[in-house]
Formats: C-alpha cells, structure tokens, sequence
C-alpha cells in the first residue's frame, strides 16, 4: 500500500469505528427507553419478554459494537454477525404476528450499517468491486448500430424501472402494511409525486437515448458508452439518471403513500453514490482522461452548477 493511500484507509477505519460507537450509545439508549416507555417496546418487540434477549442482546450488541469502537476487529465479527441475525428474526417475527414493525426495520438498518461499517474496520474499505460483476461489469458496447442500441437501452429500462420501480416498492409496501407501519398521506402528496415521477422519467428516457444516440452504447455497464456523452442532460449534472432514478424511488414512495419506499429511495441513492460512482468515475476517467476530467471540473456530479464568469 502506498504512503498516500495509507491515511485513507485509516480515515476510513476511524469512520467505522465511529459507527460502531455510535451503534453502541443507540443500543443502551434503547435498552433504557423500553424499560422507561411502554410505547417503544411495544412498537419495536411487540409481545417479547425483553428479558428473554437482554442477556444476549447487550452483549452481543452494545457491548461488542462498543469494543469494536475500541478497534477490536474480533468483536467487529460478534456485532455485525448477531445483529444481521438479530434482523432476520425481527423481520420474520414482525411478518408473521404483524408486532414489532419498527424494530424489524431498525434491526434491518442496523445491520446493513454493520456490514459496510465492520468492512471499513476490518479491510480499510468496502470491497464494492464485488458488485461490479456480470452485466454491471464496465465494458464497451459490442456494437454502434443506432437501431440496435436504442433497442436495448428500451428494454434494459423497461427491465430496471419494472424491478426497481414497481416490483420492489410493491414488496416493500406489502411489508409496510403488513407491519402495521402504513402512514396516510395527504392527497397532495399523491398528486405531487405523479408530476415529480412523470418528470423525471422523462429525464431518465431522455439520459437513455443521449447515451444511445451521442455515445454508441446503453445505460448498462456492460455495454457502456464508446464516447464521452456531454450532451442533452448531461451538459447539466454528470449522473442525470441516477438523479431521476432518485426523484423516481421518492414519488412512487408519494405516489403509493409509503414513506418506506421514500426511505428504500434515498438509501438506494446513497449506496450507488458511495459504492458505484468511485469505480464508474475511475473508469471514465481512465477511458477518456482529460476530456473527463476537464467535463469533471466543469459539470456538478448531483446537482447543476451556476454559471462561472
């Protein structure tokens, strides 16, 4: 390892350790509500006896996440293995009695923390390269024909947008229901996240077809652009399709009034932003080098960036 990446990881391993002190002071704070606040173990064990998992959970949990703060790397196992089993048994608990909603889905972020924090502690990063296998591996497209490029970038939305726009946000608000976690939002919001869906998938089409038509490829990283598209709305942010694939996820939350699929949305965003982008904008710069750069310092990543005199 190089002496520059060197404090990079160290940053990154005090990030996760301050996760796991944070997790920590949450699990004691939370041992301490329930015993105080009947409404917050009813809304988050339902009808289990605390006493039957205080003696494992504390341990286990507080305990463990507060060593593992400590840079103990063995308790980094114990924290992050129980509470992800801790999750599964919450989710399961929750689906089958209709108690404890909030604590499966506190359990559920819990343990998506530990894993990603625990691998920060443990390697000094997250192996995100694991993700980038099959058709989201970075490869050129095999082919420049328009016609045939526009014909799998309509297919590979169509294919997107119904698994993570439809089936998902279905499944997570079947759940959502079913844990009795359901909020009734006012019509407005309905209204408004139809206008805010119908508009950004307009920019998510309009994304697609510009890398189609300007770059000879698709959306998918299997079959990527050949040249560097700085057209239509990517003359306005870098990533539009991961900002409409953004305003999408929240409206359909707004649409379906599930505040679940708004937060399924938001963490969505986040995890393409910390784990993806990096390897996509590493690519792209060794594929073109100073032209992505030169776009790079020009163009904002979210969000447009105001005229520079």
């Amino acid at each position: 390892m190089t002496s520059v990446n060197k404090p990079k990881k160290r940053l990154r391993i005090f990030h996760g350790r301050m996760y796991f002190a944070l997790q920590a002071l949450a699990g004691a704070a939370w041992w301490l509500g329930i015993s105080t606040i009947p409404a917050l173990q009813t809304a988050t064990l339902g009808g289990i006896d605390p006493l039957l998992i205080a003696f494992v959970d504390i341990p286990l949990f507080v305990i463990a996440s507060a060593l593992a703060a400590l840079d103990l790397r063995w308790a980094v196992w114990i924290a992050t293995g129980w509470t992800v089993l801790v999750a599964f048994g919450m989710v399961i608990y929750a689906t089958a009695t209709t108690e404890a909603g909030l604590g499966a889905v506190l359990m559920v972020l819990a343990a998506v923390g530990s894993v990603l924090f625990g691998a920060l502690v443990l390697l000094g990063r997250i192996p995100s390269e694991w993700i980038l296998i099959g058709p989201f591996a970075f490869h050129s497209s095999n082919t420049r024909v328009r016609s045939h490029l526009l014909l799998r970038t309509t297919i590979q939305v169509v294919i997107f947008w119904g698994v993570f726009l439809i089936i998902v946000p279905v499944i997570i608000n079947a759940f959502e229901d079913r844990w009795n976690l359901s909020y009734k939002f006012p019509i407005l919001l309905a209204v408004a996240g139809f206008a805010l869906l119908a508009f950004s998938s307009v920019i998510g089409v309009w994304s697609a077809r510009t890398i189609a038509n300007f770059g000879s490829g698709t959306p998918l990283p299997a079959q990527m652009a050949h040249h560097l598209v700085s057209r239509g709305p990517y003359a306005f942010v870098r990533n539009p399709m991961a900002v409409a694939g953004l305003a999408q996820g929240v409206s359909m939350g707004l649409l379906i009034g599930s505040w679940l699929v708004v937060v399924y949305a938001l963490i969505g965003s986040l995890l393409w932003n910390w784990l993806i982008r990096p390897h996509e904008e590493a690519d792209l710069l060794e594929r073109f080098g100073e032209e992505y750069r030169e776009y790079a310092g020009r163009v904002g990543c979210w969000w447009p960036r105001l005229a520079r005199s």
